[in-house]
């Protein structure tokens, strides 16, 4: 399954053949739950039918798989913060003149000033975490010890408006560059600890990672063709 429409053809093909069944599917984790005392055998023949390849696991390693999704949003909840609090931040940092330019500058500035300042937290078991996924990192460890640097000089400069161009382009290709690896990760269904806000605390790498980049590169996209036009 890759989409909602893959669950609504399940779900129906399901439904055609035991229709009194309350029918749980879960996209991520791709499984589906059926209720009461469904004919197994009918119901993998339906999907298949429908053309998914099915299989019957047992009730407690269903329940746990999706425990542990659960979990991993849950794992997020000081992400969602942070950045609430970077938010609220930068609409105070430019309550004065507040206007789009100046919110993403403020915003992506106490981003990276914000992120790196977790990553020195655990400085020494960063470089690790953040190989595992970024591909530069992987091939030039010392890419990985100089990151936190790299977002706090970005920080800086975003906050003082200064070498602006040139912080932008950077934003771009720095976080083009992760994001490419948490890409193929979360394609591979490799778990892996998102080292984002450092290895202080646990996170998984999961697709609020990649929202939280694309935000990121998108904000810098968007003021790099307005300077540039």
């Amino acid at each position: 399954m890759h989409c909602a429409a893959c669950v609504e053809t399940i779900q129906q093909a399901i439904s055609d053949v035991n229709n009194a069944a309350e029918i749980k599917i879960d996209l991520d984790s791709g499984i589906a739950q059926v209720g009461g005392n469904p004919d197994i055998d009918l119901i993998i023949s339906a999907i298949e039918m429908s053309g998914y390849s099915a299989s019957k696991i047992d009730q407690a390693k269903s329940i746990n798989q999706i425990d542990k999704k659960d979990n991993a949003w849950r794992a997020l909840i000081p992400l969602f913060i942070i950045l609430s609090y970077i938010f609220i931040g930068s609409i105070l940092l430019n309550r004065v003149s507040l206007n789009l330019s100046n919110f993403m500058m403020g915003y992506m500035g106490l981003f990276f000033i914000v992120f790196s300042l977790f990553k020195f937290i655990d400085y020494r078991n960063f470089p690790s975490a953040f190989s595992k996924y970024d591909p530069l990192a992987r091939n030039l460890p010392i890419y990985g010890w100089a990151y936190p640097f790299f977002e706090l000089c970005l920080g800086i400069n975003f906050l003082l408006q200064q070498y602006v161009l040139l912080s932008l382009v950077l934003t771009v290709l720095l976080l083009g560059i992760t994001t490419y690896g948490v890409l193929i990760k979360l394609r591979d269904k490799q778990p892996a600890e998102c080292a984002c806000i450092g290895t202080a605390l646990k996170l998984p790498l999961t697709k609020a990672t990649l929202i939280e980049n694309f935000i990121m590169i998108a904000m810098a996209g968007w003021m790099l063709v307005t300077i540039l036009n």
